[in-house]
């Protein structure tokens, strides 16, 4: 019988020593990233003015693990391992037989899932003698992250926010300041890239393409600059899988192992890092339904073309074969920022395309009106983005409590709701509202796509 407990917790001793590369598991060859100028796949030397060649080995890297440096897993430390919650008052509110755990990344200093790469991708800079790290953030949490793994590498840290997001979320500016960083919202007027949008729409909410195309121009134009992203490329997720290769050990503890692994995704990082590792389970033929779960206004998975597309609306990136709602597109302002992404990752992407995960995606209202029931029966409140896995965890609960069926169902707790609180506040208030996806829109975007064949093996 599985464990009663409610908190299950592995010691320091007991931390993977090296995260897990999914890339030799693949069920199908994962698609080259394409050079936009020559056509023709990306060479090491093509990201060297971006990225820290240790980091550039980790995105293309066959070996299934990779070991994780003393120093990096020193600051690991500081929040690892995360506990894994079994969630027995959820589970008596909704009055369900299935077993519903929550793997809570909340405790980390940022308050989510993404200090696993910034502190790693801080630390790989640091070792190349970078002085400076450009990056964009969403809902805030990325750039909070990588202010506090620059902070303590000692780099000098700038950060494009999402304008509707740095409106929305002023304390999250204020945790990156407090940790040294810079943070403006995006588009400004100080890179070209962020000229141009703004000369076609001065009022734009701005987007996390707009906001990538203005942190990699900072980049490349600055020599003391490299750039870092929180989420969709290669070794972003290879860092995250420390997540759940916890999980995997917490659920041995207690004598239990899911049926059903959920998770919010956006760009993919936390979802990947929480179900990376049980793909593997699955793909070795092991019974466990993987789902990723995205907002209905942004719907990359359930929607958009799996085809090669700009991570960014500058056109400066590479292109990546990805589902894609178009990089012009731009996601109305809904409160889970790090959910208002036209691309997801490629590895993502790939294992959705193979019908290894299912995605769904659901409406803002909804999500909030399930972090509540969270919080009130589990005393943690969601981010907004978590919030959509929490969502659709309780939907599968109550499908047991219909069926009978006693299933494991694990949350990917992304992070904590602390500086949401002003969504919620709008929420309870009855002023928040579930925006429609526009297929016209998005028509329009896929319209500007390049027509790029998948080169030839």
């Amino acid at each position: 019988m599985p464990s009663d407990d409610t908190r299950i917790l592995l010691r320091e001793s007991e931390l993977p020593q090296r995260w897990y590369n999914i890339n030799p598991d693949l069920p199908a060859p994962l698609a080259p990233p394409i050079h936009p100028g020559t056509g023709q796949p990306l060479g090491p030397a093509d990201l060297a003015p971006l990225f820290p060649m240790e980091l550039i080995k980790q995105e293309v890297s066959m070996e299934p693990y990779i070991e994780i440096p003393d120093e990096v897993m020193r600051v690991y430390k500081l929040w690892r391992p995360s506990p894994l919650y079994r969630a027995h008052r959820l589970e008596k509110h909704l009055g369900t037989p299935a077993r519903i755990y929550y793997k809570n990344e909340s405790f980390s200093p940022p308050g989510s899932h993404k200090p696993n790469t910034a502190v790693a991708q801080a630390y790989y800079n640091k070792q190349e003698g970078v002085k400076r790290i450009a990056t964009e953030t969403g809902a805030g949490q990325w750039g909070s992250a990588l202010s506090f793994g620059c902070c303590l590498f000692g780099i000098e840290c700038m950060v494009y926010m999402v304008k509707v997001s740095y409106e929305q979320k002023p304390y999250r500016r204020l945790l990156m300041e407090s940790w040294g960083a810079t943070c403006v919202p995006s588009p400004t007027d100080t890179t070209n890239a962020g000229r141009t949008i703004l000369a076609k729409d001065p009022d734009t909410p701005g987007s996390l393409g707009i906001a990538i195309s203005e942190a990699v121009e900072d980049a490349v134009t600055r020599d003391d600059t490299k750039y870092a992203l929180g989420s969709v490329l290669n070794h972003v997720l290879l860092h995250q899988t420390i997540v759940g290769q916890e999980a995997q050990a917490q659920f041995k503890l207690a004598e239990d192992y899911p049926d059903i692994v959920v998770g919010c995704v956006g760009g993919g990082s936390n979802f990947a890092g929480a179900c990376f590792p049980f793909v593997k389970d699955k793909l070795g033929g092991k019974q466990v339904d993987i789902l990723a779960i995205e907002p209905q206004s942004c719907p990359t998975l359930t929607r958009g073309d799996f085809r090669y597309d700009f991570g960014d609306t500058a056109q400066l990136t590479p292109l990546l074969k990805m589902f894609t709602l178009g990089h012009t597109f731009v996601p109305e302002p809904i409160h889970a920022g790090g959910l208002r992404y036209h691309g997801m990752a490629p590895l993502v992407s790939l294992l959705v395309s193979q019908n290894a995960i299912e995605a769904r995606a659901i409406h803002q209202l909804g999500t909030f009106e399930a972090a509540l029931t969270f919080a009130r029966t589990e005393g943690s409140l969601p981010a907004p983005e978590t919030a959509h896995a929490v969502k659709v965890a309780i939907d599968e609960a109550l499908k047991c409590k219909d069926t009978g069926e006693e299933k494991c169902i694990m949350i990917a707790y992304s992070g904590h709701g602390f500086f949401d609180l002003a969504a919620y506040e709008k929420y309870m208030a009855g002023d928040l509202e579930d925006h429609e996806y526009s297929r016209e829109a998005v028509e329009a975007a896929l319209k500007e796509l390049p027509e790029i064949s998948e080169p030839a093996a």
